[in-house]
C-alpha cells in the first residue's frame, strides 16, 4: 500500500476570523481600498479550501469609528456614532463578499441589523448550516447594539456558533509588551492567559471580549494577516502569533 497524499485536515473544523476597518485599507488611509480586500480574500480563501468553516466578524473603523465619531461632535448622541459605525461595517462586508464571489468562493452577508434589501438578518442557526454548507459567512453589524465593539461580538459569535478558536487578524505578529510599531524593543509573547492579557492591560481585544472568551474557554489567536499564508497556518493550528488561553 502506498501512503496516502491526501491533505490532512484543518487543526480548527470551525473559525470565527475577527478583521479590523484597517485591513480594508492601506496603512495611514482610510476608506476602502479594492486592491487591499481583494488580498485579503484571496487568504481567506486559501484557508477555507483546507475545508475549515469560516465566519469573519468585520470592523468599520476604516470608514467610521462610532466612539472616535462621537468625541469630533457634540452633536451627534454616542448611540448614534455607534449605529454608524455598525453601517460602516456593512459597507466593509458588502465589498468583502464581492471580493470573495470574484475569486469563486460561496459567500453569506449577514447583519445584525436588519437591511432586508441587502443582506440576511443574522439569525444562529441559519448561520451554522451556512457554515455547514461549506459557505463563508461575513458578520456584520457587530452585536446590533450600541456600546459594544466588535471584539466583544467576534468572542460572542465564536461562541454561539461554537468556533474552536477565535482568530484576531493584525498587522503586527501577535501582542507585545508594548505598540511595536512605536517602541521596536517591544517584546511579543507567544502565549498569555486570559487574566495576564486583563491584568497587563495589553490592548489587544477590549476586556469585555476576554472575559467572555475566558470564562467559556475560547482560545484566541492573534496574529499578522500582511505575512503571506499566515491564516492558513492558524487555522492549521501552526505556532504564528499569540495564543491567549488557559487561566
Amino acid at each position: 500500500m502506498t501512503e496516502s497524499t491526501a491533505p490532512q485536515p484543518p487543526f480548527y473544523r470551525r473559525a470565527v476570523l475577527k478583521l479590523s476597518g484597517e485591513s480594508f485599507t492601506r496603512a495611514g488611509e482610510r476608506g476602502l481600498s479594492m486592491s487591499e480586500v481583494v488580498e485579503i480574500a484571496r487568504q481567506i480563501r486559501q484557508a477555507s479550501e483546507l475545508g475549515s468553516q469560516l465566519a469573519i466578524v468585520i470592523g468599520g473603523g476604516n470608514i467610521l469609528r462610532g466612539a472616535k465619531f462621537k468625541e469630533s461632535s457634540n452633536a451627534i448622541q454616542e448611540a448614534t456614532a455607534h449605529y454608524m459605525g455598525m453601517l460602516a461595517t456593512v459597507i466593509n462586508g458588502l465589498a468583502l463578499q464581492d471580493a470573495l464571489e470574484s475569486l469563486g468562493c460561496e459567500t453569506r452577508l449577514v447583519s445584525a441589523v436588519r437591511m432586508d434589501g441587502v443582506c440576511e438578518p443574522y439569525i444562529r442557526r441559519r448561520a451554522r448550516r451556512h457554515l455547514e454548507k461549506g459557505r463563508i459567512v461575513i458578520l456584520a453589524a457587530g452585536t446590533g447594539g450600541p456600546f459594544v465593539t466588535t471584539d466583544t461580538a467576534a468572542a460572542l459569535r465564536a461562541l454561539e456558533l461554537e468556533a474552536q478558536v477565535l482568530l484576531k487578524a493584525t498587522r503586527v505578529d501577535g501582542v507585545f509588551s508594548e505598540d511595536p510599531e512605536k517602541n521596536p524593543h517591544a517584546i511579543l509573547y507567544p502565549e498569555l492567559t486570559y487574566d495576564m492579557v486583563l491584568k497587563r492591560n495589553l490592548r489587544v481585544m477590549d476586556s469585555t471580549a476576554v472575559a467572555h472568551c475566558m470564562e467559556h474557554q475560547m482560545p484566541v489567536l492573534v496574529f499578522n494577516y500582511r505575512k503571506e499564508g499566515n491564516i492558513q497556518r492558524a487555522i492549521r493550528g501552526e505556532k504564528v502569533g499569540t495564543r491567549i488561553g488557559g487561566q
